[in-house]
This record gives structure tokens, sequence and C-alpha cells, in this order.
């Protein structure tokens, strides 16, 4: 029984001993710099940024939880700064303790600060800090807490990402639409109109007939008008001026974006080598690169998907391909590609794969007239899913080519056709294992 208890009090001691050791691990170093201000992550909903040469702006967080200025004048603000500096102001750790109760706070630029920061938390609560003078010999910025008797500094970093300017906390995009939610895009060209619709994440040409579209490049279209940016340094006299410039400019394009919220439009127009766009989403005139012009004059030619097939990355799971008197099956069990129930060598059926998934089309014909088939082509994808038929036939030297059900035909050269061919013909069955 004594035996027991002997054990059972060391067994205590051990635990206990390895508590505290524990509790004073988690306990920061005693020459630690102490934090200044420590708000739980997302806790700050209000931000109110005082400069002594600047007017006060004010941050706050709407009912969906998105940054927006309020003032000096209601403004988009940038989600990415306006986060940032909530975080910075949020979490502020000092540098070191310059005094523990410090009674001339005008020494240090304190009284009264150079930039006064309003901190409201999700509570109402609100904090106050103060941003004073540099410290001599690159030794920090001094930092008060009203309320906080203690003078500290912090790097010159810190300060830096505590004092920002209206500029650097606007949403400068020309267009403000969601990437991911949008359900139109129309571009109105100096060449013609198009227009696209997505189904779901599938991009497809609308206007000005329905046709296949280049994901990649209406995603391209896409990104170029989503980065384009104003120019917030510009002087009020210069804005002024490219206001009138773009009433006398040539027509470029007009692009329009829709998502759930509605329909965003940018104008672009020329004046000699310079393009200036004017947006539905924000005020003014504002010049914009030459590249964004670039991407916007363009045909619907330039966003017809010119791949065949649509099977893409994945394998197909079954092909059959009739051509010069010849007929090719394939089809795929588990890892394997058989023909006619033989095993055929993997190589040479991906090389064939490769050569499908490649074929693509040189020029877009406008001719709807199209002969007896010398290629016909039948693909099955996604589990048996998609069927993709295509239909080769030769014109002159070259070939023309059409999927079935589509009215477009596709302009092919000779050598990728008969380099099909070929990859086709090369198929060959597996070898067995050499024996050891």
């Amino acid at each position: 029984m004594l035996g027991t208890l002997v054990l059972l009090a060391l067994a205590a001691g051990v635990y206990f001993s390895n508590k505290q050791k524990s509790a004073e691990a988690a306990k920061p170093p005693s020459d630690a710099p102490p934090k200044i201000l420590a708000l739980p992550d997302g806790d700050v909903t209000k931000i109110a940024l005082k400069k002594h040469d600047a007017d006060e702006i004010i941050l706050e967080k709407n009912a969906a939880g998105k940054w927006q200025i309020t003032f000096p004048q209601p403004y988009g603000a940038d989600q990415d700064a306006a986060g940032q500096l909530a975080s910075a102001v949020g979490t502020v750790t000092s540098d070191k303790l310059i005094e523990d109760k410090a009674s001339d706070l005008a020494s240090f630029g304190l009284k009264p600060p150079n930039t006064e920061i309003d901190i409201t938390t999700k509570k109402g609560a609100t904090k106050r800090l103060r941003i004073g003078d540099d410290a001599p010999a690159n030794g920090g910025t001094y930092v008060a807490l009203d309320g906080d008797p203690r003078v500290f500094t912090v790097p010159i970093y810190a300060k830096t990402s505590l004092e920002k300017s209206l500029n650097d906390l606007r949403d400068k995009r020309l267009l403000t639409f969601e990437q991911d939610k949008l359900s139109r895009v129309e571009l109105i060209a100096k060449k013609q109109d198009i227009e696209f619709g997505r189904d779901k994440d599938q991009w497809q040409i609308v206007k000005p007939k329905p046709l296949r579209a280049d994901g990649l490049q209406v995603e391209e279209l896409i990104r170029k008008v989503k980065d384009a940016k104003m120019d917030l340094t510009v002087s009020d006299e210069d804005a002024k001026k490219a206001a009138a410039t773009f009433n006398t400019g040539t027509p470029v394009a007009t692009v329009k974006m829709t998502d759930p919220s509605g329909t965003q439009q940018l104008e672009v127009r020329k004046v000699k080598d310079d393009y200036y766009a004017k947006s539905s989403a924000v005020d003014g005139v504002h010049k914009i690169a030459s590249d964004l012009a670039t991407s916007l004059d363009k045909s619907v030619d330039d966003f017809r998907n010119k791949k065949l097939f649509d099977f893409g990355f994945s394998d197909p799971n079954k092909i059959e391909m009739h051509g010069a008197g010849k007929t090719y099956a394939f089809e795929k069990k588990g890892e394997d590609w058989l023909s006619s129930g033989k095993k055929m060598d993997s190589t040479s059926v991906q090389s064939f794969v490769d050569k499908l998934r490649d074929l693509a089309s040189t020029k877009f014909v406008d001719s709807e007239a199209f002969g007896t088939p010398a290629v016909d082509i039948s693909v099955t994808s996604n589990d048996g899913k998609r069927v993709e038929k295509v239909l080769i036939s030769k014109q002159g030297n070259d070939y023309i080519a059409k999927r079935e059900n589509e009215p477009a035909i596709y302009g092919m050269d000779a050598k990728t056709v008969d380099d099909l061919s070929k990859a086709a013909g090369d198929v060959k069955e597996a070898q067995p294992p050499k024996k050891k």
C-alpha cells in the first residue's frame, strides 16, 4: 500500500513538473519586445487613419464583409491592401520599450502625433494608435497606444505598413466584376461584334453565331480587362485633358462584362498613338496601355477553338478510324489498350492519341461544300459520356474537316492528316516480356 502511494506521489510530481515546464515554454522570453496591440484575426471592422498632412481616411467592412472607403468620399477599396492594413493595425509589435511611463509625449512627436489610427473592433471597442517621429540613427519610429503610458519604437517597415495613403487603399481596377462569376462577355470591336456565354466552366461563342470557343483565349481577354488599372497619380488638369481627348478619339472597342451584380462596360478609344478608356464602374477617363487595346481589337476567328477534339488531357476510352481502305479500332481496358482482343503497345497507341489530341485547323473555311469523307474518326471519352465524330475530306492539295452536327468547316494541311494516318498505322501489338 505504501509503495503504491509513493508511486502515485512521484507520478503526480512528474505530471505537475511537466505542466509547469510547458507553461514556462509558452511564455515569451523575458527580453522579448512587448506587443503594443494584439487583436484576434478578423476582429478589426473599421480603421480611421489621420495624418497631419492629409485628409482623414476611413475604411469600414460592409455587411458582406468587404472593405469599403467611406471617407473622404465613397470609393471601392483594394481588398488585399485593406486586409493587409487591418492585419498590420491589429498586431503591432514593438522593436523596444523606450519609456515605461512617459511624461512628455511631445518630445517623441506623439503629441500631437504625425499619424493617428483609430481601430474599431467587432464589439465596438476602439483603440487609438499614435505614430510619432523617427528615432535618431535609424532607431525605428516612436509609437504609443492611448491608455498605455509606455512609449515604444517599431521598425521603419512596420511604420510603412501602417501609414497608407488614399491611393494605396483605393481599388484601382477600371472594372470590378467577379471573374469566376461571369456569365456573359460582349466585345463590340471594329471588325465585328462578338458575344461569349458560359455554361458552367465552358465558354462558347453565341454571336455572331454559335461556335466552339477557345477557352484560353476568352480567359486571356477577361484577364486583360480585369487587370486594367487607373493611374491615380494623374493631376486634375491632366484628367480633364484626357476626358476632352477621349471625346475626339477613334473608337477601338467596347467590352461588356456581366456577373450576378449586373453589367459593366469599358469603352476604348485611340488618339494618335495613345489609348484611353472610359468605365461604367468608376468616374473619369483613363489612359491605358496599348496591349489592352490590342487584345480587344480582334475578330471572332481569334477566339474560335481550332482543335478538332475536346477530350483534352484525359485519355479516351475508345477510338475508331476509317480511311484509305483501312480500319483501326482501339479500346482501353484498365491500363491496357486492346485491338480485336489483343493487347497493344502502349507507347505507339499513346503517340496516336497525342496526334488526335493535337489535331487542329490552320484556318476556318467559309464554304460549306464538303465532299466524300476520306477519313472518319470517332473518339469516346469521359467514361463513355462524350462521343466526338470528325469527318475529313480532300480539298485540292489539303483537307477540310467538320465535327458531327456542327456547321463549322476547318481547313487542315495535308501533312497533319498524313502524320495522323501514319501514327495509326504504326500502332503495334505489345511484345511479351523477355524471359530472364
